[in-house]
């Protein structure tokens, strides 16, 4: 058997260029901060991980968007939620809360 020959240039498939992704920046309140510092190190490198994923993506999928809340949005991390605000005009994601599931969303 021998080769296969080649198609021309113009008949080759190229994958479809990604669009270049918008990344924005974190912010965390410095209570939501001090959240985090509570938080047992397992935990907090679990939600750490999440909150830099929306670096690239700060609406995916799993995220929700909170009912009577002005664009607060809330993502889970384990039994942890997270809870922020998308500034797009300056991409920006602000971290409002991290909390456990069970107080999340007391006091809002």
């Amino acid at each position: 058997m021998g080769k296969r020959p080649r198609r021309p240039k113009q008949d080759r498939k190229r994958p479809p260029r990604r669009p270049r992704s918008r990344q924005y920046a974190i912010e965390l309140k410095p209570s939501a901060a001090e959240q985090l510092s509570t938080l047992r190190k397992k935990d907090q490198r679990i939600v750490a991980q999440a909150i830099d994923r929306l670096i690239d993506n700060p609406r995916p999928p799993t995220a929700k968007r909170l009912k009577g809340q002005d664009d607060i949005y809330r993502v889970r991390a384990g039994n942890f939620r997270i809870l922020y605000q998308i500034q797009d005009a300056i991409l920006l994601v602000l971290v409002l809360r991290v909390a456990d599931r069970k107080d999340a969303y007391r006091g809002l």
